[in-house]
């Protein structure tokens, strides 16, 4: 069978589980009232988009990978029906998102016909990634929330510029170490056991990558700075296969967590809540881990059902409030954005949340599959960044919101309400589509790829 006829195969039950999802909220909410109409039509118009878009790589890229675009199609869906079940206005304004979403990722794949013409504007996205890093800081437009200057606003629009600050940045590590992987693996030098890096072709790489952490560490977004770090290390031990650099990168990442743990409050704080969230005099921010872990364990293995959970005080123990959205009452904290995972575990059990789980690693098969099969240097560890950052991104908020790390910051990719994460993970998924679709092509059919000193990653 094609492969774009097996992306097809798989986006109709996609469409049918959202269909199922928005069935039960409708039962739960309304009755019997109108919940057959309303879930079919909602899961015939998200079919439909996926449709559109599935045509389109049908014609743009017939080789590209079948199971990736349907894995995120699943991800959406379920972001939609869980953000109805906590308040429909979101879901609403995430659907205008993904449609956003999916212009952003059909400009991609029809403007940048080759995407190895991003290799020579490599310093210029740097550049441009560390001063999206930077705008939340600049004074008028910078926004904070919960002391992290994540956010900026021009006017009625704003958005997170981490979001595509994170391909930027991995854009340059993958063309820098396409360049020069040879280099950093060959004229290394071994100084007590341990592996040094020649630092003439290593300290281009270490002062952008170091100023992209500087300025997370500035805007305290520690979340995107795991996120980043995770990634770095992906790229380094793809591109040299030295276990030592990933080793000596821990180690580093290790001494900045004890320095920053020491010197920064709130991140002292971050660790305290991890270690013991329940400890008398727990800092601020502790009852938010104890919420999230409670609706977790009240859904068991199986969940309460969607709709069925307790997420907002009852009568008159719901306070008063004057956010925009009726969570502000809820027992789970921010149960749209950073603990939506705690709401699925609590609605659709251990078992809901290890399949959520699943289809993120799912995603990142796919994902590093094509990375092993791309044809180049570049084209393999653009591949291998992308996923690694989208991985461990996930990796990220599911570990804090279960205690598994500590709780940082970040959206849950694809189904956390927000609009520059969906927008700029659907570029990360079109970039990967156009990598896949190279790597997949017949011989005789594929594009002139770069000299064979380039060829191995």
């Amino acid at each position: 069978m094609k492969a774009r006829n097996r992306e097809l195969l798989a986006l109709v039950p996609v469409a049918g589980l959202l269909a199922i999802g928005f069935a039960q909220v409708f039962i739960v909410s309304r009755g019997e009232e109108g919940f057959g109409e309303l879930s079919l039509t909602y899961g015939a118009y998200f079919l439909a988009l996926c449709l559109a878009a599935h045509i389109f790589l049908r014609l743009r890229l017939p080789n590209a990978d079948p199971y990736i675009f349907p894995l995120t199609a699943l991800l959406i869906a379920i972001g939609l029906v869980f953000l109805y079940r906590i308040e429909p206005s979101l879901a609403l304004e995430q659907a205008t998102v993904f449609v956003i979403g999916l212009i952003a990722f059909v400009a991609t794949i029809l403007f940048l016909r080759d995407f190895h013409v991003l290799e020579q504007y490599r310093y210029l996205i740097a550049i441009a990634s560390i001063l999206l890093l930077l705008a939340p800081r600049i004074p008028g437009i910078g926004a904070q929330a919960n002391g992290a200057y994540l956010g900026i606003v021009i006017g009625p629009i704003s958005f997170q510029p981490a979001e595509l600050a994170k391909l930027g940045i991995v854009i340059f590590l993958a063309s820098y170490l396409a360049e020069n992987r040879e280099m950093l693996s060959i004229a290394a030098r071994r100084f007590l056991g341990v592996t040094i890096p020649p630092i003439k072709y290593f300290g281009p790489l270490l002062i952008v990558w170091g100023a992209a952490m500087g300025l997370l560490v500035f805007i305290r977004d520690l979340g995107s700075s795991l996120m980043f770090f995770g990634a770095f290390l992906v790229m380094i031990y793809v591109a040299t296969a030295r276990i030592s650099y990933v080793i000596l990168g821990l180690a580093m990442f290790v001494g900045g967590a004890l320095f920053f743990g020491e010197t920064v409050s709130h991140v002292q704080d971050r660790f305290d809540i991890w270690l013991d969230p329940f400890a008398a005099g727990a800092p601020d921010g502790a009852g938010q881990i104890q919420q999230a872990l409670f609706a977790q364990a009240d859904g068991g293995l199986f969940g309460t059902g969607i709709g069925r959970s307790l997420l907002e005080l009852p009568g008159p123990f719901a306070p008063n409030c004057a956010e925009p959205f009726p969570m502000c009452g809820s027992i789970v904290p921010a149960p749209h954005t950073d603990f939506i995972y705690a709401v699925i575990v609590s609605e659709i059990g251990l078992f809901g949340g290890c399949a959520v789980i699943a289809a993120y690693a799912l995603f990142a098969i796919r994902g590093f599959k094509t990375a092993i099969m791309a044809p180049d240097g570049f084209a393999k560890l653009l591949a291998a960044g992308l996923t690694g950052v989208f991985a461990i991104q996930a990796f990220v908020i599911i570990g804090g919101v279960t205690k598994a790390i500590p709780l940082t910051g970040v959206t849950l990719p694809f189904i956390s309400y927000g609009g520059s994460s969906v927008v700029a993970n659907m570029i990360l998924v079109a970039l990967l589509l156009m990598v896949s679709d190279q790597a997949r092509r017949p011989p005789k059919s594929r594009d002139p790829v770069k000299p064979a000193a380039e060829v191995e990653a």
